[in-house]
């Protein structure tokens, strides 16, 4: 369980908060030391990119965000609060898992994989955690379903299941499914990476609209173009550790550090 450091400064106002604010998070698999003490504050309304060789500890830390992998040291703050721990005192007490579940559905994850349930059409799949995890009424959150699809260009594919659907109409259908359950942040875990290369753009494309709506995102991504782009601030990180950040001009193109410019070398 990771020692508790404190909570944000009381008395600052909810929008001066960071959406999200980690501090010296550590979290190892057995000997294997995955994140090394990482410190990155995210704005509320802002867009991260993180990005870095595989294996760099990317998509643990955004499975951390939302509960899916246990800190073991440090904290990690959403929004004000601790994520998968309540602080009394000195004390760090694990939420139940209801609780977390509760906290989990605030927080929007889109994942490489698309991950849509088969056996529903793609309405049914955006309509799923409204209605199974909010219990939200059946006929708004269609219609609002239905809002969400035609949002990321599917208006006609709603009654399609995902094998009627391509790679990118998949992702665009998750990314709804994710809006559906209206949420303060939205993690994407390298969105376009199980794409064919002429798909990309279309998912890229809903992913740079969602931006300009004010949605705070955190996107593990290779795609340098759209972090140059659409990013506030781009993450470096290698072996566990952030080794480079700040504004995606500077850091794409005129790197500090020269694993940065290594890296780069190589995928630009």
């Amino acid at each position: 369980m990771p020692e508790p450091t404190g909570p944000p400064e009381r008395g600052v106002r909810e929008a001066e908060l960071p959406m999200v604010d980690a501090r010296q998070v550590h979290k190892s698999y057995g000997r294997l030391e995955v994140l090394k003490g990482i410190d990155l504050t995210v704005g509320r309304g802002a867009v991260l990119c993180l990005i870095g060789p595989s294996g760099s500890g990317k998509s643990t830390f955004l499975r951390c965000i939302n509960h899916l992998e246990k800190i073991d040291g440090g904290e990690l703050f959403v929004d004000g609060d601790l994520v998968g721990y309540r602080q009394s005192g000195n004390r760090l007490h694990e939420l139940k898992d209801r609780e977390v579940c509760s906290k989990r559905a605030e927080i929007g994850m889109v994942f490489q994989r698309f991950n849509l349930f088969p056996h529903m059409s793609a309405l049914d799949n955006v309509l799923a955690g409204p209605v199974w995890v909010k219990k939200a009424p059946g006929g708004p959150s269609k219609e609002r379903a239905r809002e969400l699809l035609a949002r990321v260009g599917l208006a006609d594919k709603v009654d399609n299941y995902p094998n009627q659907l391509s790679g990118g109409q998949q992702q665009r259908v998750a990314i709804a499914r994710a809006l559906a359950m209206e949420p303060k942040l939205m993690l994407f875990d390298e969105p376009t990476s199980a794409l064919d290369p002429e798909l990309v753009g279309d998912v890229l494309d809903v992913m740079r609209d969602l931006a300009g709506t004010g949605m705070t995102m955190i996107v593990v991504t290779h795609e340098m173009g759209f972090a140059r782009e659409v990013g506030d601030t781009v993450v470096f990180m290698d072996a566990g550790v952030v080794v480079e950040q700040g504004d995606p001009r500077r850091v794409l193109t005129e790197p500090e550090h020269e694993r940065t410019r290594s890296f780069l070398a190589k995928v630009l």
